[in-house]
């Protein structure tokens, strides 16, 4: 699959500092224990907390967690990720998303340390949720704490968790050994009891896979459960419009992701005529393109951009349109158009007009063939926190 046509990329901005509210409940760390128990209604101030390294998209600040006194002046401190902070692999790289913590005292707000991934990889999301062990673990004097990376590979194996909606989907799934060998765990939601007994036949070897025989908008997972990544390919479209932004939000995790993209037909400049001419089978069947249709060519189709941020619930991180050819004889290019839902809708007499005129046509070439050019555009866009549909 060759690239071709724009690239847009947009890292996902966050303020290069913290706003702490002390009083606020994850900020009282800033506070003297004697004053807790003393102050039933505490006053309220607000600081700033400088990001020690400034990054766009480095989501400082996106976790803040109160500490135990880890430089023993008698303040509990405080604990603020940067899990998508940009690191350094030593070579004069860049490893993004590597991810960062800071621990601040909670008496001056001095940064006190920087704690770096013990095994920087790319897109580990270091520090990403961490949960204060309540005291000295080790007995090296010292509060400590726990913190995740989960996006960490470890012996090529990285436990995330993603869903996808069916439709064209079922051959990525079938066919592709990767999700298998990289620990993904997916659950696949597919609607159709005929198509999802497929799946399963067909993913029977992958352990880290189920089906879910549902409608995606009537699906719900168990209690609590929340998946790094919902994906479509060439279903997106079939799914209500007005609540599948919503569903593929409630789904993910903080942090996660939705991708979706469709193959359409694309009629380069020089390609083949074979599309053009059998169109007039098309209008003689009452099949017709529109006259105002449009005939898109190689990397000109259109994204959803506008439509996916309209609701404020996901932030594009990136649109990116690839195009490739695929070669079919007579009877593949009949089996392909059988897979379209508006040939599978045309009544027998219409089908069998259409498909026995692309065969005939198809025999007067001398390699008897038809080149169809394919044009997709992929959406990866990543979920804003939008605490009123919490």
């Amino acid at each position: 699959m060759s690239q071709s046509g724009p690239t847009s990329e947009r890292r996902y901005q966050n303020t290069a500092a913290l706003l702490a509210v002390v009083g606020a409940a994850a900020a009282l760390s800033a506070w003297p224990a004697a004053a807790h128990a003393q102050a039933a209604v505490p006053a309220y101030k607000s600081f700033e907390v400088p990001a020690p390294e400034p990054q766009a998209g480095a989501a400082f600040g996106e976790r803040l967690r109160a500490l135990g006194d880890v430089d023993d002046d008698g303040i509990r401190d405080v604990l603020i990720s940067s899990s998508n902070h940009d690191g350094d692999d030593g070579n004069g790289g860049v490893l993004t998303n590597s991810g960062r913590l800071y621990v601040f005292s909670g008496r001056t707000r001095a940064l006190l340390r920087t704690l770096e991934p013990p095994l920087p990889q790319v897109n580990a999301r270091f520090g990403f949720w961490d949960a204060n062990l309540g005291g000295d673990v080790d007995g090296d004097g010292a509060a400590d704490f726990v913190t995740s990376a989960p996006g960490q590979v470890v012996g090529e194996r990285r436990w995330d968790r993603c869903t996808s909606t069916a439709g064209g989907l079922r051959r990525a799934c079938a066919r592709s050994t990767r999700p298998r060998r990289r620990g993904f765990r997916i659950t696949c939601v597919e609607m159709g009891p005929a198509l999802a007994a497929v799946w399963r036949r067909n993913l029977a070897d992958f352990s880290h896979m189920q089906m879910i025989e549902s409608a995606f908008e009537a699906w719900r997972p168990p209690c609590c459960e929340q998946f790094d990544l919902v994906f479509a390919a060439t279903a997106w479209h079939w799914l209500d419009p007005a609540t599948r932004y919503v569903r593929a939000w409630k789904l993910l995790r903080p942090g996660g992701h939705l991708a979706f993209w469709s193959a359409t037909h694309v009629l380069p400049e020089n390609g083949d005529p074979f599309f053009l001419e059998i169109q007039d089978v098309y209008d003689e069947i009452g099949e017709g393109l529109p006259a105002d249709a449009t005939r898109w060519r190689p990397g000109e189709l259109p994204d959803d951009q506008e439509e996916v941020e309209r609701d404020g619930l996901f932030e594009v991180a990136l649109v990116r349109q690839f195009d490739w050819q695929i070669s079919y004889d007579a009877d593949e290019y009949v089996r392909l158009l059988d897979t379209f839902s508006g040939h599978i809708a045309m009544r027998a007499w219409q089908r069998d007009r259409l498909y026995g005129e692309v065969r005939r046509r198809l025999s007067q070439r001398s390699d008897g063939r038809v080149l169809r050019h394919w044009g997709a555009v992929l959406h990866v866009a990543r979920r804003v926190d939008t605490p009123a549909l919490a």
